[in-house]
């Protein structure tokens, strides 16, 4: 597929990161041996980093500018993606350490190269289109905030409410 390339940002649809975004790594347009089937290797975000205010001492800011990284192979009918690129270089990460034997450790230095590029998102200029895919990466998607604001504004929602979508509640 010509569309999914290395730096694309993409949204995880399905499974355990589904509505995650990620960045391409490498893409296997032919296959593996292991995998027959069209496919990517994608770092991404799991955990976001939360907002951070002006009068917020450093000690918090480090706090809250930590994030969970995920690494892992992504089919592409499982991908969609946007039309966001990004300058990280993470393919050198990923073939130094490894995916099978080495994975924590290249989880681990994808979580360095993303929160440092984090930190210094405003040095990059604004009217380049790989510091707009950057923003982009890390900003929270539309739904989950939505979500959270629906769920604070409701005054009749509550866990085990019948309207809420989790079960009813237990018959007597």
């Amino acid at each position: 597929m010509g569309i999914i390339k290395s730096g694309k940002v993409v949204i995880v649809l399905s499974g355990r990161f589904a509505g995650r975004k990620g960045v391409v790594v490498k893409t296997f347009d032919d296959g593996s041996p292991d995998r027959k089937f069209a496919h990517a290797i994608i770092a991404g975000i799991d955990r976001s980093p939360r907002r951070v205010t002006r009068g917020m001492s450093k000690e918090k800011i480090a706090k809250r500018i930590k994030l969970k990284p995920f690494l892992k192979f992504v089919n592409y009918a499982h991908l969609m993606p946007t039309r966001y690129v990004v300058d990280l270089d993470l393919k050198k990460i990923v073939e130094e350490n490894g995916l099978k034997e080495g994975r924590a450790e290249a989880r681990k230095a994808i979580k360095k190269v993303l929160e440092d590029r984090y930190t210094n998102q405003s040095t990059a200029k604004k009217e380049n289109k790989k510091a707009t895919g950057v923003s982009y990466f890390y900003k929270k998607m539309a739904f989950e905030l939505e979500e959270v604001r629906r769920r604070r504004r409701s005054p009749s929602w509550s866990p085990r409410s019948p309207t809420s979508g989790r079960g009813l509640l237990p018959t007597s």
